[in-house]
């Protein structure tokens, strides 16, 4: 089984290697990194830098794909290479799935038409103008269509583990969350904007909207 997970300048880290810790544990599975170029792309803040191994013409026929989220992921969604590249692999998945803004690049390739769909909330109305209709869920799946979305950043380890028992049945992925310890006990209730602080949404709102706005300038 292949997997490829998508990586571009200015993602966000945890949305490919969240559940890329997971889904390298699937007996059986390779994943490739696949991207523009061979060579290093850098994350938002250009701190962490991750490899990608193949193009995407290189990788045409993947079991698995997985589309990462993160400031960079606005110039995907009018790049007509991953859109074509998208449209070419799909039919032929068993699963295609995003995590965070991901869902914004499937959108726009189009294959989220008609389909309930998540991501970050602090996007998550945009899914809107791409045909999806959008909800606050953390996963969402349509196994017709062979489509899986994930929400914001932490939100991929959820979908990845689900995506394995969809794969490899429940018992491999219950293995996976003990293996990875994934047994969250956060010392805040503010992951969701429904109940953090309200100040504290606007603030993460107001940061969103400014390093979004620097990206589309760009």
């Amino acid at each position: 089984m292949q997997i490829a997970a998508v990586l571009f300048p200015r993602l966000t880290a945890l949305d490919i290697v969240g559940p890329y810790e997971v889904l390298q544990r699937l007996p059986g599975a390779s994943v490739v990194f696949v991207g523009h170029e061979i060579g290093t792309v850098r994350t938002e803040n250009g701190f962490l830098g991750l490899s990608v191994d193949a193009v995407f013409e290189d990788v045409m026929a993947p079991d698995v794909v997985v589309v990462p989220g993160g400031y960079g992921s606005r110039a995907l969604m009018d790049d007509e290479r991953v859109l074509d590249w998208l449209r070419a692999v799909h039919p032929t998945t068993t699963y295609t799935t995003s995590v965070c803004t991901g869902a914004l690049v499937l959108g726009a390739a189009g294959l989220l038409q008609g389909l309930t769909a998540t991501t970050h909330w602090s996007v998550l109305n945009d899914l809107e103008a791409l045909g999806a209709t959008p909800t606050s869920q953390r996963v969402v799946e349509h196994l017709d269509e062979r489509i899986i979305t994930a929400a914001g950043v932490s939100s991929g380890i959820d979908m990845a583990l689900l995506l394995v028992a969809r794969l490899a049945g429940v018992e491999a992925a219950q293995a996976i969350q003990l293996a990875i310890e994934y047994d969250p006990a956060p010392p805040f209730d503010a992951g969701s904007p429904a109940t953090a602080p309200p100040e504290i949404v606007e603030a993460v709102r107001a940061r969103v909207s400014a390093n979004l706005a620097s990206v589309l300038v760009a």
